[in-house]
């Protein structure tokens, strides 16, 4: 009798592919990583793994209430108070946001073969356009963009809305979700880059 846990699934071909951003194409999770690192230090707290795979991927109130709750810092500083203090140095750091090692060459192979790629992060439009403004040449090759702060997605991940939304605009559409291949490195991601079914 076959262990169905480890018998990998059989899929159809992959057609199209859909990338994260933030530490994934681009290197922006340290500035994320250094931020609340110092903003924790004035708690006499620090800023950890554990703590960052569950504010990864999400929407930035859902990450920072996850931040304060979790530190136990949330009497002395509310999570909207914390993005305001996140953001005013984040702001400094986006425009010198480098691309991550292997990430020009795949997107440039993937476009030179006709496969249509997007991305899809939970990054906000003012945050985006700072984070890829060295960046332009290679985000134009993708088909489309879903932000985090697109109508169409009312929860961030590990909700599907993002990538169900990105599916959606493909031309063509709809995708069947299994020949979706999605790029990730949240673990709340690839819960809604499965959850989507992809």
């Amino acid at each position: 009798m076959a262990n169905f846990s480890t018998t990998p699934s059989v899929k159809g071909p992959i057609t199209h592919v859909i990338f994260d951003m933030d530490g994934l194409l681009l290197d922006t999770e340290k500035f994320y990583t250094e931020v609340q690192q110092i903003i924790l230090a004035r708690y006499n707290k620090t800023f950890d793994w554990s703590l960052k795979a569950k504010m990864m991927g999400r929407k930035a109130i859902e990450a920072a209430q996850v931040f304060v709750q979790e530190t136990g810092i949330s009497d002395s500083l509310s999570a909207e108070d914390f993005l305001v203090e996140r953001e005013e140095m984040l702001q400094h750091m986006f425009p010198t946001s480098e691309l991550l090692p292997g990430a020009s060459h795949l997107v440039r192979h993937l476009h030179a073969k006709g496969i249509p790629i997007c991305v899809a992060t939970g990054s906000h439009r003012r945050h985006f356009e700072l984070k890829t403004q060295r960046h332009g040449e290679l985000f134009s090759l993708m088909h489309h963009v879903v932000l985090g702060d697109d109508p169409e997605v009312k929860k961030g991940k590990p909700s599907p809305d993002i990538f169900l939304a990105a599916a959606g605009r493909f031309e063509g559409s709809p995708v069947d979700p299994k020949k979706i291949l999605v790029f990730e490195d949240a673990p709340s991601g690839v819960l809604a880059a499965k959850n989507a079914g992809m």
